[in-house]
């Protein structure tokens, strides 16, 4: 008799408001809902249901269809993507935009050879990365990469194992180039009375007392070499801070601190030459020109190394040559073998 009986008003309620109002199951019994054209996709269907149970499945089934109506979408937009042959490009989430090819030095595989001149790019043709040279061969290498319109100086950098921020692994000495070093040395002397007589004889280019010392801290800096006698170094001091940082400042180590200024400016002038490790560990020293015969490069260049050996620091531990270069001012580094290097001994008509 359930389905002959039509809802009084006071039980009529439209589903939404009989779904927000009514829990599953707590419906009363004698509810009937007639769903209506504007809510129901099917206008001719009534139902009537006691606890709304079957209104839930009616809406747990429409969720399903429109879930598998997407699902079947994303599957068909798949399906034509995977379709696609003509090698376009779809963009998404992983979409790489293509890249133009580059040219010139851009396109040079080292990134430190993309700011290289044509000149350099073309002289480092005749190296080989992973050789490693003996002396003679390494001095003739790079003879031939110097290639400039002046006259380039020679270099040497050892890398040695040493930390310079422990006092006993800081090296700091001179030697003297046999072949000289090729360059012309302006010395200053710093000394008083009878010195300054001495200074001038030697052949200072450069020599005073306290004037000087005034015109240098007036920013005067014409000359390469400083030396001064024992008893300016109170004076000197002074200097400090603008002859440091450009390595100009007197040491004892370094021979521009003597009691004899004569023997000073003849071995400055001669050509030697003042060397220290800088933080890295590394020591940067010159040893002549190019256009100087390789036996005289090979003859400065081994006194240079045996200086460096004989004046290793107390402090160094483990393995103290770590590796060694040479190269010309404007020119690319050329790798020794540092073992043939420590053992080379040239030939007796050198």
């Amino acid at each position: 008799m359930a389905s002959s009986i039509i809802a009084t008003p006071s039980h009529t309620l439209s589903p939404p408001a009989a779904l927000s109002s009514a829990k599953l199951g707590a419906a009363p019994p004698s509810l009937f809902l007639a769903l209506s054209s504007h809510h129901s996709p099917f206008p001719s269907l009534t139902l009537s249901c006691p606890n709304l149970r079957f209104l839930v499945s009616i809406k747990q089934l429409t969720h399903r269809a429109v879930a598998g109506a997407t699902a079947a979408e994303l599957d068909d937009k798949e399906e034509e993507e995977e379709e696609k042959d003509d090698g376009s490009v779809t963009k998404g989430l992983a979409y790489t935009p293509p890249t133009k090819p580059k040219k010139g030095k851009a396109a040079l595989p080292y990134k430190r050879d993309r700011t290289r001149s044509k000149r350099f790019l073309e002289v480092q043709k005749s190296r080989d990365w992973t050789k490693d040279h003996d002396v003679p061969s390494a001095i003739m290498l790079m003879k031939q990469m110097a290639s400039t319109k002046f006259v380039e100086s020679a270099e040497a950098h050892f890398r040695l194992n040493l930390d310079p921020k422990y006092a006993d692994q800081q090296l700091r000495a001179s030697v003297n180039l046999p072949k000289g070093t090729g360059q012309k040395v302006k010395v200053a002397v710093l000394a008083q009375g009878e010195k300054l007589d001495e200074a001038e004889k030697a052949g200072a280019d450069i020599f005073g007392a306290d004037e000087l010392i005034e015109k240098i801290k007036e920013g005067f800096m014409g000359f390469d070499k400083l030396i001064a006698s024992p008893e300016m170094m109170p004076k000197v001091a002074t200097l400090g801070r603008i002859l440091g940082p450009r390595g100009l400042m007197p040491n004892p180590k370094a021979g521009t601190v003597s009691s004899d200024i004569t023997q000073a400016i003849n071995e400055f002038k001669k050509g030697k030459v003042e060397y220290r490790v800088d933080k890295t560990g590394i020591v940067h020293v010159l040893f002549g020109k190019v256009n100087f015969p390789d036996e005289d490069l090979i003859e400065n260049f081994m006194e240079i190394v045996r200086s460096v050996g004989t004046n290793k620091p107390k402090g160094a531990k483990g393995v103290y040559w770590r590796s060694a270069y040479i190269c010309s001012t404007m020119g690319p580094s050329i790798r020794l073998n540092v073992k043939q290097m420590l053992e080379y001994k040239p030939p007796p008509s050198v």
